[in-house]
């Protein structure tokens, strides 16, 4: 635990248990802790050189908002190659039925033949030897039309699979393309930028970091005693720090409320010092610009 953290931890666990035996405190407050908000670190999703990255510190940002681009030559060069492959494979699809074209022109000869020596045969003017060989010609054009076109599709099924592995490609380098733009995936200020134009990203490098700075919360612990008269939903009254003396009053809801406790200390050695346990509890406050991250708060449950 970072020792900003711990020293929260004993400034709330103080308090908590400073107003569960004094009846409220000196100083009325339930509970105290630090203000926090949620923070979105943006890594890079593609890799190569940054060609602008908007994103200064301070600057407001809206969900899905494009504050950058990652350079995308090579990608876009291996997307042209890949849809010339695609063109040139598909090229290889012939048509089965132009290409056995001839061959079944010469089988429809072949049976007309048949029929017209089938007459002769049967008026006893030709010889049967040649009705025959008409009859086997006729089935070696059938056999070649069945394997000719049987090979075609063969081919034709290996083109149309080889032209949608290559689409599978394509599309992959599509989406690798489209992972180059850097986009803010949530709403909120920029806290933090880690890296400049024309630096060089890698996958899964951290870019800046944006935080919700309108809806922060207080994360603040309570006694067991006091856990027993919280719920989640339930309306609280957060203070700020204003100036030197002054507190500025905020609208807060408890929003989550942890399910495990922790000991104070972490070594216990006694039953009573076993009683000593403390919840995390979160509340829910509407920013109105004057909270800052890390600046203490208060809280009085209604």
């Amino acid at each position: 635990m970072k020792p900003s953290a711990l020293f929260a931890l004993a400034a709330a666990v103080g308090g908590a248990f400073s107003a569960a035996s004094c009846g409220g405190g000196d100083d009325g407050y339930d509970a105290s802790g630090v203000f926090e908000a949620t923070e979105v670190v943006v890594s890079a999703m593609g890799a190569g050189e940054i060609l602008w990255l908007d994103a200064a510190e301070g600057t407001t940002l809206e969900a899905g908002q494009a504050v950058g681009q990652i350079d995308t030559t090579q990608l876009h060069l291996k997307k042209l190659e890949l849809e010339a492959t695609i063109r040139a494979t598909g090229s290889r699809s012939l048509d089965v039925a132009r290409q056995v074209a001839s061959l079944r022109q010469e089988l429809a000869t072949q049976q007309r033949e048949r029929k017209r020596f089938a007459t002769l045969v049967a008026e006893r003017a030709a010889n049967a030897k040649q009705l025959d060989d008409i009859d086997a010609r006729i089935a070696t054009l059938e056999r070649q039309i069945d394997a000719q076109r049987e090979t075609l599709e063969k081919g034709n099924r290996g083109a149309e699979a080889q032209v949608e592995a290559l689409a599978a490609q394509l599309a992959q380098v599509e989406d690798r393309i489209g992972r180059c733009s850097i986009v803010s995936p949530v709403g909120g200020t920029v806290l933090a930028k880690y890296a400049e134009r024309g630096e060089l990203a890698a996958e899964g490098r951290s870019l800046f970091m944006v935080g919700d700075l309108e809806d922060v919360h207080l994360r603040v612990y309570v006694s067991a005693p006091q856990l027993t008269e919280l719920k989640v939903g339930q309306r609280v009254e957060v203070y700020a720090d204003e100036g030197e003396d002054e507190r500025r009053e905020y609208a807060g809801r408890v929003e989550w409320i942890s399910d495990k406790a922790e000991f104070t200390p972490k070594t216990i050695q006694t039953r009573d010092e076993r009683s000593n346990l403390v919840y995390a509890v979160k509340v829910a406050v509407k920013n109105d610009g004057y909270i800052k991250r890390g600046m203490y708060g208060d809280v009085r449950f209604e």
